[in-house]
Parts: C-alpha cells; sequence; structure tokens
C-alpha cells in the first residue's frame, strides 16, 4: 500500500486494515490503529509502520484509546513467504523465548547478525524487538482478558522477570500493568471465567469481518478422533502437546458470536505458542473482505461467495500431526480414516489424568516409527510411507514446521516414498497457511469447479484459476463446500501413486 491509501484507510477509519500496520503521530508520540476513532492526523505528522515493534523502536507508545495491540494479527504472514513472513509466524510461536535469537536464525538460514539486518530493513525492528512487541501484546490480553496475577501474566507472556514486565509495559502502554488492568471494561460473562481450575484461561480472540464458523466447526467434527477431540456445532476442543507439558483448548463462540479460547496448561508459559495455534488453526488473521471481494468479482465464484461470506481455510496445530492425518486416509473416506486415527491414538497416544473429554494425546512420531506397523492396517506401501515419515520426523532428518520455506518443505516432502504432489501442497497449504495453493488434481475440488461452471479438468482448473492469485487456497476451499460427499476415486495406472482424495481434503 502506499502512503495515500494507507492514509485513506485512516480517514475512513477502515477496520479491515487493524493489524496490518500502525500509524505514529509525531506531534502526539502516540501510534494507533488505523480505525482509532480519534481525530485523524493532518498527513504530515503521520508514519506508517508495518508492525507496532518498528514504532517502539521509534519511540512511540500505544494509544491508550484503541489499543493497537489487540487488533487480530497481519494476514501478511502468510501471505508473505520470505524471511520476514517465516520470521514472524516463529516468533509468535515462541521461537525467541525458548531458543533465542540464535535459534531463529538457525530456523531460517542466517545468522543472527544478517537476520537482524534483514528484518530491521523489512519490518523496522529485529527480532528481539519484534519479540518484545509479541510479549506485549500477550500480557495486555492477559491483563484485560483474565484474572491473573501480574507475576503469572508476565512468566506467561514469556518474561524473564517481572522488572522486566512492567518495564516494558509502562513504556509500550504509557501504564503500569495494574493501571492497564483497571482501565478495561469486563462484561459480566466474563468475570471469574478464568479462575475455573488451575492454570486456566478463557480469552476473546479478534478476528476480521465475517467468519464462517459453521463452516469450520463441521470440518473439525466431521474429522474429531473420539478420546483426543470433541467438536460441536459450535466448539471444538483437544489435548495436545506444548514445550511446558500437556495442554487443552476449546475454541467455542461465545453469544456475541464472538471467538473464545478456553484452555489448561500444564505450564501457563506456553500460552503464546497456544494462542498463535489456535488462530492458525482457525484462520483468524485472515482478511476475509479482501478475500471476498477478489473471489466474488468473478461471476462463477459470485454465488459461493454469497453463500458462504468469510470462508476459512483450517490451518493445523501440529505440524507433524498434519503429515500423518493426511497420509492415513489417502484413498479411503472420513469415516474410516477417522475409525484408523482412533485405533491409533488408543493404541500409542499417551493417556492424561484429569482431562475427561480428551484424555489422550496423538501419537509421538517415535511411538509411530516404533510400533506403527502393529496399529496401521491397509496397504503395505502406505503403512511403510507413513512409518518411514514418522521416523524421518522422530529423527530430525525430515523437518516440518510454520517457519519452512514453502518450496524447500514441498522439495522435501516429495522426496519421501509415499507422498505426491496432492499432499505435499495440500500439508503447505495446512501447516504454513499459504493463501495461494491450489490442488488442480483434487477429486472434491474439481467437482465443485464443475457444478459452479469452472473447467473440472486438472489443466484447465490450473490455468483458470491463476486469476484468482494469491487466493487460490480459499478458492479451493470454495469449490471443496459444494463437492458431494462420496467414496474417493482411486489413482489411474501410471498416474501420480499419491491418491487424489486423502481424508483431510474430502467435504
Amino acid at each position: 500500500m502506499t502512503f495515500d491509501e494507507r492514509y485513506r484507510a485512516i480517514d475512513s477509519r477502515d477496520a479491515r486494515f487493524d493489524g496490518q500496520f500502525v500509524t505514529a503521530v509525531r506531534s502526539t508520540g502516540i501510534y494507533c490503529r488505523p480505525s482509532c476513532p480519534a481525530r485523524t492526523p493532518k498527513a504530515s505528522n503521520v508514519t506508517f509502520y508495518p508492525t507496532s515493534a518498528a514504532a517502539h523502536e521509534a519511540g512511540y507508545r500505544a494509544c491508550k484509546r484503541c489499543l493497537p495491540e489487540a487488533a487480530p494479527g497481519s494476514p501478511q504472514w502468510n501471505l508473505r513467504g520470505d524471511v520476514a513472513g517465516r520470521a514472524m509466524r516463529l516468533i509468535a510461536e515462541g521461537v525467541v523465548e525458548r531458543e533465542g535469537v540464535p535459534g531463529l536464525a538457525r530456523r531460517l538460514g542466517y545468522s543472527p547478525r544478517h537476520l537482524t539486518r534483514l528484518l530491521t530493513a523489512e519490518l523496522g525492528a529485529g527480532p528481539l524487538a519484534l519479540s518484545r512487541a509479541h510479549r506485549a501484546q500477550t500480557a495486555r490480553m492477559l491483563l484485560v482478558g483474565t484474572e491473573l496475577p501480574a507475576s503469572d501474566v508476565a512468566f506467561s507472556a514469556g518474561f524473564a522477570s517481572v522488572r522486566q514486565f512492567n518495564d516494558t509495559i509502562r513504556e509500550v502502554f504509557g501504564l503500569a500493568p495494574l493501571e492497564l488492568r483497571a482501565r478495561r471494561r469486563r462484561p459480566a460473562w466474563a468475570v471469574g471465567a478464568e479462575s475455573a481450575a488451575p492454570g486456566a484461561i478463557d480469552l476473546l480472540l479478534p478476528h476480521r469481518g465475517p467468519l464462517d464458523s459453521a463452516g469450520l466447526f463441521a470440518w473439525m467434527s466431521a474429522r474429531a478422533v473420539p478420546g483426543m477431540e470433541v467438536a460441536t456445532p459450535t466448539s471444538y476442543a483437544r489435548s495436545l502437546r506444548l514445550d511446558g507439558g500437556p495442554a487443552w483448548f476449546e475454541l467455542r463462540l461465545d453469544d456475541a458470536g464472538r471467538v473464545r479460547l478456553r484452555a489448561r496448561m500444564t505450564a501457563l508459559r506456553d500460552l503464546p505458542a497456544l494462542v498463535s495455534r489456535a488462530r492458525r488453526l482457525f484462520d483468524l488473521d485472515a482478511d476475509p473482505i479482501a478475500v471476498d471481494e477478489a473471489l466474488a468479482a468473478h461471476p462463477e465464484l459470485s454465488p459461493l461467495v454469497a453463500r458462504v461470506p468469510g470462508i476459512r481455510v483450517p490451518g493445523a496445530v501440529d505440524p507433524h500431526e498434519m503429515l500423518v492425518r493426511a497420509m492415513v486416509g489417502q484413498q479411503i473416506t472420513v469415516a474410516a480414516a477417522r475409525t484408523a486415527l482412533t485405533a491409533l491414538v488408543e493404541a500409542l497416544g499417551d493417556r492424561l489424568d484429569g482431562f475427561a473429554d480428551t484424555p489422550r494425546l496423538f501419537p509421538t512420531m517415535s511411538a509411530i516409527a516404533e510400533r506403527g506397523r502393529d496399529v496401521l492396517r491397509g496397504p503395505a506401501a502406505r503403512t511403510n510411507a507413513l512409518v518411514g515419515a514418522a521416523a524421518a520426523l522422530a529423527d530430525g532428518s525430515l523437518t516440518l514446521t510454520t517457519g519452512d520455506d514453502g518450496a524447500e518443505q514441498r522439495a522435501a516432502l516429495l522426496a519421501m516414498p509415499g507422498i505426491g504432489p496432492w499432499t505435499a501442497d495440500y500439508v503447505r497449504m495446512r501447516i504454513l497457511g499459504d493463501p495461494d495453493v491450489l490442488l488442480p488434481g483434487d477429486v472434491a475440488a474439481r467437482a465443485g469447479a464443475a457444478a459452479s461452471g469452472i473447467p473440472s479438468d486438472p489443466a484447465g482448473l490450473t490455468a483458470w484459476a491463476t486469476r484468482t492469485a494469491p487466493w487460490r487456497s480459499y478458492l479451493t476451499a470454495h469449490l471443496w463446500a459444494p463437492a458431494p460427499a462420496s467414496r474417493p476415486r482411486r489413482a489411474r495406472p501410471g498416474t501420480d501413486p499419491t491418491p487424489n482424495r486423502p481424508l483431510e481434503e474430502q467435504p
């Protein structure tokens, strides 16, 4: 966006751009979100920054009126597959807190000094400043949304000490932590909800524009593995592993139609990573208005967008689990795949105490590599491929993270036996949140294309879909929606051995 385009956005107080950039005002020394209700500053006094961290580094503090840290995250970090986008995804996962800047740099393939130069040039702040801004955002969320003691908030947000926490909150927000908490406006339904159990929280997860929550919950319900996941028309809950130990979370809609996160964790320091994973799972940082406008401009897609506004592309909370689930579901129905995954979880998943609804965790890759052949059923080639992929993930010869380079991740997956283009691209869509992935060989997508008057052969669909870039993942989601649920079609002899329609792709 140009300066004039950004200025028009703040002059119209357009909430679509909240989280995508901040507006720093030299005459006041503060920065705001684009939709701030305050009087629009003179253009000569305005500087736009891509991140709040860049505004912090330039000496500005957050507006007390609009609290820009409360905005949804930027969709740019999924749209961009460059170093900046990958770094921002990893910072949101808490990599800097756990591994430091050297660990982040190592994951991205750069030296710490060069990575700092790159991010400073691109985003206006280095990795330490970006991580510090993320900690401040998490701390604000906890201070405003929970009754946790300030000391617990400090360590849950990733601060090394209470003093560092106090100093950062004062510097960023111009208020002491308890003063920031005192300014909140808490609705009656939120009071006491976070203190139901030790280590439990209850938070609002903001998002932009319309949200196809019914579609998301239906997707989760069709694939929920009993014992590990529970899904209803208005909620989804599951257990998972985090660095500090097992955790449980639930995403649900409140009476106002907003998304809320309820969670219990072994270690509260895992909260930033859990929030990041939950947001990615429901694609809450997307810009649905921009996506809908772009897709609806094509007559063939306009009815689809009108029928399902605010469609989202489901993400994944665990990259390793995502690959295993996709491979288990190859060439079988959703119900059959869920049966197979249930058996895998019951046989190899660790059992949890105190998690009545979701008492099991998904098996570790080591467990699948060692004992998977005793549990998995089906063609030997598929079982061998799955066990081999689990072994590669367990020993580190195959890496799969939200910070991967898309092209490199795809190439690494294609080099594995039993993984073809569909699975590699689908994993990229779900794990990296890449918004521009098309699955032209996908049976369900091709059926949806035919029903919508779009070329349904792989070559024709690929050519037609170029006009919808960079939103081809959302095009795929729309094409899935009207496709009939039927048994997957077997690949013809001589075609790609990877099946056309794995579990996660079926509507």
